[in-house]
């Protein structure tokens, strides 16, 4: 499908650009598309470095393995083709809940680590898995508590009340979660997307991994030394520190973009608070963890951060690749023809038009769609219904190709199977969701 797709999106472009005379922005687009790619991947190397060493304490101190037994009920439903207790099941619990708390920062590193584990029970290493679409489901879907960049956008523009976007936009993204799950649950059996399962079990002796393996089998890290009162005690107070930190947040919001939520409940300042104390208390709390039950933490940071390098720069031509097709449909005015065309359509089914640019640009690029947000916030109003709508639309849906590329990029997958479809439909509904909400609440 994603073949299909790109051959698509340049074929499109290229006609568009011949009828309309834009053949130069046809090429203006492809060369910042491929500028971006490139730009987007390096800055990816430190922060990749930074979570996946992070991560890797994670794993060997036996916080993945727990968190994952925590949620063994709800992950064997939705992934019954991952064992349990494999670190794959970790890592996308920790990418969903960062996703939720808007840690963008985190959450790309944690799903691609979350990838690479799922392509080691791979039997076919370029298929998409059905673990593989679902996990792509879900986090295009992702559920957000706080939807920062929005609120920021609207906050900026002198918004009254920027924060009244959070709860339309976790209705939304609820629905969208739903709609991708539901897509690609379906949709996995239909003969146009199965493949045969195959049987996992779990080796007798650890074998290493090597990309060069079709499949790849999984051994969990050895115990760490159990924690004594004394490391429980040490653990505790680290803990009350950071709860202090966060009531104090709440009551005393910081200044800047979120000054305006000092007005705003004490159940929306409180999950603001936890968004801003949750990376300091993880960059801290993990390797505390980890030292205290025994592990040489810089070396296994070390060891994990390495792995930040060899990704970034792997997904590189995915990335290029997608991103030229998107400059190349946007500079040929693909976007902004399509968008005319569905005006008649849009005002007979009440979907603002205004909002077509937006929905469109969306599963494509990030930076595209923050750029029509804020020129809707500035055109009609921080606190107008359309700006609303948009901030809600924005929060709820997701760059799909974008994440497609990044993800599946990662680790060579180049039949996406279903997992394109479930994005999408993902998107459609939060972006209709978004605007039936928002005219509800309104």
């Amino acid at each position: 499908m994603l073949n299909g797709i790109w051959l698509g999106l340049l074929t499109v472009a290229a006609l568009l650009a011949g009828i309309t005379g834009r053949l130069g922005g046809m090429t203006d687009g492809a060369i910042q598309g491929a500028n971006t790619a490139v730009t987007v991947s390096l800055g990816l190397i430190g922060v990749m470095a930074l979570w996946l060493g992070i991560l890797r304490l994670a794993e060997q101190a036996g916080l993945v393995s727990t968190l994952a037994q925590w949620l063994k009920p709800l992950l064997g439903r939705l992934f019954p083709e991952v064992p349990a207790g494999h670190p794959a099941l970790g890592s996308m619990v920790l990418n969903i809940a960062a996703n939720a708390l808007g840690l963008t920062n985190a959450a790309t590193p944690m799903g691609l680590r979350a990838m690479r584990d799922l392509q080691r029970l791979n039997p076919r290493p370029d298929t998409a898995t059905n673990a593989m679409c679902t996990f792509l489901a879900i986090n295009t879907g992702s559920v957000q508590l706080i939807p920062v960049t929005a609120i920021a956008v609207l906050a900026a523009n002198g918004s009254k009340n920027p924060t009244w976007i959070v709860g339309t936009t976790l209705l939304a993204t609820v629905c969208s979660s739903l709609t991708g799950l539901l897509v690609v649950k379906t949709t996995q059996r239909l003969k146009w997307f199965r493949i045969p399962t195959e049987s996992f079990s779990t080796p007798t002796t650890p074998q290493p991994a090597t990309d060069s393996e079709k499949t790849e089998e999984f051994t969990l890290p050895s115990a760490p030394r159990p924690l004594g009162w004394a490391g429980r005690c040490a653990l505790l107070l680290l803990i009350l520190c950071f709860v202090g930190f966060a009531v104090q947040a709440t009551v005393h919001p910081p200044t800047g973009s979120e000054a305006s939520l000092t007005t705003s409940p004490i159940a929306l300042r409180a999950l603001n608070a936890l968004s801003l104390v949750a990376l300091p208390f993880l960059l801290v709390a993990i390797p505390v963890y980890g030292a205290l039950r025994g592990l040489a933490v810089h070396e296994q940071f070390v060891t994990g951060a390495k792995e930040g390098f060899d990704t970034a720069i792997r997904i590189i031509p995915y990335l290029v690749a997608m991103l030229v097709a998107i400059g190349c449909l946007r500079g040929a005015g693909g976007i902004e023809g399509f968008t005319r065309w569905l005006e008649p359509l849009l005002n007979s089914v009440g979907y603002p038009p205004e909002l077509v640019p937006m929905t469109l640009l969306r599963p494509l690029t990030g930076s595209g769609t923050l750029a029509a947000f804020t020129d809707l916030v500035k055109t009609h109003g921080a606190d107008s219904l359309l700006a609303r709508m948009g901030g809600t639309l924005f929060g709820s849906t997701e760059t799909t190709f974008y994440v497609i590329a990044v993800y599946f990029g990662s680790i060579g997958i180049r039949r996406t199977r279903h997992a394109i479809l479930a994005g999408l439909a993902a998107d459609l509904a939060g972006a209709i969701a978004a605007v039936a909400i928002c005219r509800a609440m309104a």
